[in-house]
């Protein structure tokens, strides 16, 4: 049975986002920010997405706030910055399928392609690299290129976390889906906080100034 901590947090997310839906937008800024990874699958090198996400929820004080969302079969939670409000998005569909509950987070929150950032793994980027890209192709990523289909644009601003490249062609698949090692566990938690300053600094950078595609 659910506790009543979860219930009532369920509740208020589904109250919140109907005030977003249907009433006008606040003052300030609104975005989007989408963990890509496979449900169920936490901590493989193929959802580094969404251990960003745990991470920035813990860091905005609103990891106890997640709260499943049927209409996008997602798991979501809102959270300030500022005066900036923040849609935490994990998706409950598989990777390939991970841009139909973007998209349809999207159209529940009022927002464009631009107002949507994806945070996912990068296989051509060593472990402990970071890049925030603005927009472009998926780069042979299935997540991306899902969410690039559904939202109709590859305008989304893109966190890619490295987590390199296996020397064998073979075995990338293998380290996609395996988990981190332990040595390389031991960098994650630095390499996470960095990724939630990089993100933050950017997402504050933009609310500052209309939006112009910057």
């Amino acid at each position: 049975m659910p506790s009543l901590r979860l219930l009532r947090a369920g509740l208020w997310l589904r109250r919140a986002m109907s005030r977003c839906v249907l009433e006008p937008r606040p003052p300030g800024k609104r975005w989007l920010v989408a963990g890509l990874g496979n449900p169920g699958l936490p901590g493989t090198r193929h959802s580094v997405g969404m251990a960003v996400l745990g991470h920035l929820a813990r860091r905005l004080g609103v990891a106890e706030s997640w709260a499943r969302d049927r209409r996008c079969a997602a798991d979501l939670a809102l959270a300030s910055l500022g005066d900036v409000q923040l849609v935490l998005l994990r998706p409950r569909r598989l990777m390939n399928a991970n841009g139909r509950s973007v998209a349809r987070a999207a159209e529940l929150f009022g927002l464009t392609a631009e107002e949507v950032y994806l945070v996912h793994d990068e296989l051509d980027k060593p472990l402990g690299k970071l890049t925030l890209k603005l927009g472009g192709s998926a780069r042979g990523h299935n997540g991306v290129r899902s969410c690039i289909t559904c939202l109709n644009s590859n305008a989304m601003p893109r966190l890619r976390v490295g987590i390199g490249r296996p020397t064998h062609p073979d075995a990338v698949k293998a380290h996609v889906l395996g988990c981190f090692s332990s040595a390389e566990q031991e960098l994650l938690p630095p390499l996470l906080e960095r990724a939630i300053d990089l993100l933050l600094d950017h997402i504050r950078e933009r609310s500052q100034a209309p939006l112009l595609g910057t």
